[in-house]
């Protein structure tokens, strides 16, 4: 029972907020039923050039390809590897329609690194996500 306890409390507190990834896109992370999952709150650039909300135009379901990206989950079911550890998650990508492998370290109050990946998570790509204030700029959704 000790162990079970000491293994609950090593377990990462999900880093709630707005976090910015490569100046593009805004993301809410949440915790849902114990994991971390996160939503796009904010776009570079929200609206297509005739000034429609961005779509989900990538998506390989054609169903699926008018859904708003604003409010969109695009991170989900990362469990807690650790103190401020994630694994086990899937990133969806709108750039290009594809999901992804995750993982996520909390290394500061501020930042998040994620490894995305496509079965080897050598070959991924990494990417850092700056904690921000939400509404500070144009393009919330």
């Amino acid at each position: 029972m000790a162990l079970a306890i000491l293994r609950t409390s090593a377990l990462a507190a999900v880093p709630e907020g707005v976090w910015l990834i490569d100046g593009k896109a805004a993301v809410q992370i949440f915790d849902c039923d114990g994991l971390l999952c996160g939503r796009i709150l904010w776009l570079q650039t929200p609206r297509d050039p005739q000034g429609q909300l961005n779509r989900d135009r990538h998506n390989p379901d054609p169903a699926l390809r008018q859904r708003r990206l604003c409010g969109m989950t695009i991170l989900w079911g990362l469990r807690s590897s650790g103190p401020s550890r994630w694994d086990g998650g899937w990133f969806y990508n709108p750039e290009d329609g594809r999901t992804y492998n995750v993982t996520a370290e909390l290394r500061s109050a501020d930042l998040i690194v994620a490894r995305i990946y496509s079965g080897v998570r050598i070959l991924g790509q990494t990417k850092s996500l700056v904690r921000v204030r939400h509404g500070t700029s144009d393009g919330w959704c």
